[in-house]
């Protein structure tokens, strides 16, 4: 039996599901621009968002995925003699970009580039020279991370179970459609819920069993349900070098809980707000577009800093609770002096520098901000330090690692029981 063999014609751009392409491309969309040889070069590596580097996170993507495999590209690049440019395998390839474009996962914008000096201004004959050529770059735009965000909070919800996220709650009652509590007299301005058998109940016990039955504003009673509060969120990221040394990205994680918890505030708790704060020779709000882009550097840990800029913010938020979610895995070593000019010590504990820190911790209290620390180092001289922030501001200290860092926080933030300051 003869077989017959065709050249491979590629794949179905149409029917790939771009929702698990991004899925698939996420480390390579969120990552922190560092590998393992920063510890001995030092060296920071450019993000490349040309359109080179998508298309090949595309194409990494889709060779995970089993929709193409390594002898299918080397059949698709043969037909153009080995080469990339110009073969089918490009082209399906700018396909996908344009699909993705055009469903608002990723942006297009073409940067400009230099001519240089070619005798402009100089007398002397005319030239010819090829166009310069185009530089694309890409960027993921809201919904792309909204969708990434997504994504990896329904992994980390699945590594723990089942869990469904209500509002937060409080140890307060207030009236609504839901009933969770003994029904209350009704109140101008209260929800009218009516509880009927308690009312009617109350004109009974006041006049009897008569028909008709007399009611009175005094016998309206309403169910009551349990109040339900808004919280102002500021999510610390420590971005110092600390974060991407000894052989680990931490970095890239926390961004990742980060845009988990903006999908996590937007689907489920509406009335709440959620900032990013970077923290490191002094400290930065970034906005939620860019947290994707962010990168690990200066080199210092000012917490001091970080934690008087999330202060501010929160007290400009009209909400009944804030709290300070700050993922760190170093000691305090920056302080910004009063003139401005910062003070740094990598060796130890500075008490100069501790003794800001917990000022600044204690104003928090003051202001009736909460702040839970994740720490993702177990040293002593850390651990001590981050039981003190605890004790001073009467949070939760969690010590944790990145594998775990992201149940830590999303069941910290859907589980607790906080009391409103009245």
């Amino acid at each position: 039996m003869k077989f017959r063999y065709s050249k491979f014609q590629g794949f179905d751009v149409s029917g790939i599901n771009l929702g698990e392409l991004m899925d698939s491309m996420s480390d390579a969309l969120l990552d922190s621009g560092y590998d393992d040889d920063y510890y001995w070069t030092r060296q920071q590596k450019q993000t490349d968002t040309s359109l080179d580097s998508l298309r090949r996170a595309l194409l990494q993507a889709l060779m995970d995925q089993g929709l193409v495999n390594e002898q299918q590209v080397r059949e698709m690049l043969a037909q153009n003699e080995g080469k990339f440019r110009g073969s089918l395998l490009e082209e399906l390839l700018n396909q996908l970009i344009e699909r993705l474009v055009e469903e608002g996962y990723l942006t297009l914008s073409e940067e400009r580039r230099q001519q240089g000096d070619r005798r402009q201004g100089r007398p002397g004959p005319g030239e010819v020279s090829d166009p310069l050529p185009r530089d694309v770059r890409f960027e993921v735009t809201e919904k792309g991370l909204d969708f990434l965000g997504y994504k990896t909070l329904r992994n980390l919800l699945g590594s723990f179970g089942k869990s469904a996220a209500g509002r937060h709650d409080t140890v307060y009652l207030s009236t609504g459609v839901e009933a969770a509590a003994a029904s209350k007299r009704y109140e101008f301005g209260d929800t009218i819920n009516l509880d009927v058998n308690t009312t009617l109940l109350s004109a009974i016990q006041r006049e009897g069993l008569n028909v008709p039955l007399n009611l009175e504003y005094s016998d309206l009673y309403v169910h009551q349900c349990d109040y339900q509060s808004s919280c102002a969120t500021v999510v610390m990221l420590d971005c110092s070098h600390s974060m991407i040394l000894y052989g680990e990205d931490r970095f890239t994680p926390a961004k990742k809980v980060a845009l988990a918890l903006t999908h996590l505030i937007r689907t489920q708790f509406p009335g709440d707000s959620l900032r990013v704060v970077l923290f490191h020779d002094s400290a930065e709000e970034i906005p939620l577009s860019a947290l994707a882009a962010a990168q690990v550097g200066p080199y210092h840990t000012n917490t001091a800093e970080g934690l008087k800029l999330a202060r501010r913010i929160l007290l400009g938020q009209k909400k009944d609770m804030r709290q300070v979610i700050m993922i760190t895995d170093g000691k305090p070593s920056a302080l910004t002096m009063p003139d401005g000019r910062i003070y740094v010590n990598s060796m130890g504990l500075d008490p100069q520098i501790l003794a800001a820190t917990y000022r600044e911790v204690a104003n928090c209290r003051r202001s009736g901000i909460m702040i839970n620390t994740f720490m993702l180092a177990r040293d002593r001289s850390l651990v001590e330090f981050v039981k003190q922030v605890a004790a001073i501001c009467k949070g939760k200290a969690y010590f944790t690692n990145t594998m775990t860092l992201g149940q830590f926080i999303l069941m910290d933030f859907m589980k607790r029981k906080t009391r409103r300051v009245s």
